[in-house]
């Protein structure tokens, strides 16, 4: 099954992109599973690097990197990034700069469409 999670609320201050790769992380534990995540608006900042919570807070750039390191593809959008001054080298390594385009192929792709 071809599963895309598609995040929109900022990384902090609200628990739903939280939520949503907390789902993307079981997800990506399943074999028949094929995981790909997009984010847009505020929730391109789940994807920038060094951040630094308190202890016992949940970091979501760790998150992000255990998606990255099981192969799931991780595209953040481009100009949601501009609109927030965000570089793509300012993102955790393995995120890319994405499009529009990227995320209609993708959705186009998949199985079923996940929205937080």
């Amino acid at each position: 099954m071809k599963c895309l999670i598609i995040l929109n609320d900022p990384p902090y201050g609200t628990e739903r992109s939280y939520n949503g790769l907390r789902l993307a992380m079981s997800l990506m534990k399943r074999k028949e599973v094929e995981l790909r995540l997009f984010l847009m608006a505020d929730s391109v900042g789940c994807a920038k690097a060094t951040q630094k919570t308190p202890t016992g807070y949940y970091n979501l750039e760790r998150m992000i990197k255990s998606l990255v390191a099981a192969k799931t593809q991780v595209g953040a959008c481009g100009s949601c990034l501009d609109a927030r001054g965000l570089a793509e080298s300012d993102l955790t390594p393995g995120v890319h700069r994405s499009s529009m385009e990227e995320l209609t192929e993708w959705t186009l792709w998949s199985d079923k469409v996940i929205v937080f």
